[in-house]
Formats: C-alpha cells, structure tokens, sequence
C-alpha cells in the first residue's frame, strides 16, 4: 500500500517519527513470516519542500500533490497542547491547506488516519461529522464542546470508523501505526509490537486524570470537589446539585456534555483513581481501601479496578 505521511509547520516531532519508525520496522520484518504481506511504501508529502516540526527540526517533504495516489493519509499531530492556541491553529487559515488535503481525500474515498491533536484538524475538516473517533483524554471536553456532531469515545487507544482512524494521545501515534500494520497483517503488527516492546494498550482510561478533566467546566469542577470530601461514604447526586446551588437536572445534563458520561459513572472514576493511587503507594488491604473510597465490599472496587486500569490479579493479590 501506499501511504502519504503528511508532514506541515509545527508537526508533533515523535508523533511523526512514531509513524514512520513503526511501518518502516514492519517493512524490514515482514520477510520472518511465512506468508508476508506486501511492503507499505511511504511517502512524507508537504505543502512546501521544507518543513519546520514544533521542535525545530527541518523536513524535507515530496509535493503534497503526491498524496492523492495514495491508499492512506496519515496526519500526525500538532505539537501544541495548550487548547486555546489548539483550536485557533485548527480552525485558523495556518491550517487551512492541510484541511482541504484531507477533505479531499475523503471525497475521493481514501482513508485517512490521525492521533492525539492532529483528530481536531480532521474534525475541523468535516470528515469526522457522523462518526465515532477518539482523540487525547485531556483534550476531550473541548473536543467534545467544538465537535458535537462527532461521537467522542476517549477512553479507546484506537478507533476506526467509515475508513477514518484516529488514536489517542501523544505516544497513541505508536498505537495508530501498528493498527495500520495490522490491516494489512494482524501476525506482522505482533511481531513488529515485540520487537518494540510496547504492550497493547486497547483503552486510555488507565491514564485519565478525572480532575483535569473536570476543570474545564466551573459546575463539573465544584461537583469534584464535592464528591472527593465525600468519597468514603455514600454520595447523593441530587444532594450534591443542591450543594452546588445547581439543579440535579443541570448537573446530569453539564457532567454529560462536558465529560461524555453520568455523574455516576464520574464518582466511579474518582473513587478508582483514589484507590489506584492507595494501592501504589500504601500497605492497605483492599478492604481497608474499598471502604475509603465508599464501597462496602472489596470485590466491587476489585471489578472495577480491573475494567478502568487494566489491574490484573497478580497487581491485587494479597490485598
């Protein structure tokens, strides 16, 4: 397959080298196999002939033009983190251009694949209306905000919808490379995984930090704080709406658009990351650690510990 890396001003350094490090070691190892698959050529296209990467490094790139002949466009991201700047960049007539590049090669039915900031200028360009993506965890409430007609899922490393991927934060690039090996070969993207050392991640939750999250809304932020003074016990949404000065119904529908899930669903995310963090750092039984963070029986955190983080039996024996 041919692949068209795109390579433009401030392009997220390791993001790039991610891309194509993994698909180039999965050229140099498709020959282990019995039955290998056809090598994937790849070609770094640009708007001009040298590109300048957020970290100052020069790219030498082929015409942009080159993309269309392509049988995927990959757009890594920006290297930029901070959302205000994020969004203005995106929507902005720097980023003008690399919209165009993708919409076009939707129109013409070509798959294009994205991670961590470069998802926003893939939703900017329209390609992700209608369809399921994810993109940074800690980037999903304003995501979420700016994209409505996107369906956000930032808990999945990699999602694929209608000939769209797109992966999660920063180092997701690596995740993305290898979901694009294994389209073309699920045995070579093992073999290129070990080879690499990198485990497969299918999920982000297990590094989500719920009060980062939380401070992108002043009620989502207060409803927080909240519910971490009263995590060792029961917690009652509509007493916590009252304390808040805020109707119950309020808070359900600002939780949902801001984090994409119930108020619910977030008191269970606090009280996993409080028991995480109680793990790692104390000698605690799990019973003892269950009832800090409100739960009478230890074998309910123990399933849910299991689901958010990945935590495997061996992690929680002897607790």
């Amino acid at each position: 397959m041919d692949v068209a890396v795109l390579v433009y001003d401030g392009v997220f350094d390791s993001g790039l080298s991610a891309v194509l490090d993994v698909i180039e070691g999965a050229n140099a190892m498709r020959g282990e196999l019995p039955q290998p698959p056809p090598a994937w050529q790849v070609t770094t296209v640009g708007f001009r002939r040298r590109i300048r990467t957020g970290a100052g490094h020069v790219v030498t790139t082929a015409p942009a033009a080159r993309a269309e002949g392509a049988g995927l466009l990959i757009v890594p991201a920006l290297a930029e983190r901070r959302p205000e700047a994020l969004l203005g960049h995106v929507g902005g007539p720097e980023s003008a251009a690399v919209r165009r590049l993708v919409s076009d090669a939707r129109d013409r039915g070509t798959p294009v694949a994205s991670a961590c900031t470069g998802t926003f200028l893939l939703a900017e360009s329209g390609v992700l209306d209608g369809r399921r993506a994810t993109t940074s965890w800690w980037l999903a409430p304003v995501f979420r905000k700016r994209y409505p007609a996107v369906t956000l899922d930032e808990t999945r490393m990699v999602t694929t919808s209608d000939g769209v991927t797109t992966a999660g934060a920063a180092f997701g690039h690596v995740d993305l490379a290898l979901a694009v090996v294994r389209m073309g070969s699920p045995a070579l993207a093992d073999l290129v995984a070990r080879y690499l050392v990198v485990d497969e991640r299918p999920s982000q939750s297990a590094y989500t930090i719920p009060s980062a999250l939380a401070q992108s809304d002043p009620v989502v932020a207060a409803f927080e704080q909240w519910v971490r003074v009263h995590l060792d016990g029961p917690v009652n949404v509509a007493e916590a709406a009252r304390s808040l000065g805020v109707s119950e119904r309020t808070l359900q529908r600002t939780v949902r658009r801001v984090l994409g899930t119930s108020p619910v669903r977030f008191v269970q995310d606090l009280r996993v990351e409080r028991a995480s963090h109680l793990l790692r750092t104390t000698d605690l039984s799990l019973d003892s650690i269950a009832r800090k963070v409100g739960y009478e029986h230890a074998n309910t955190l123990r399933i849910l510990l299991r689901e958010r983080t990945g935590s495997t039996a061996a992690t929680l024996r002897g607790r």
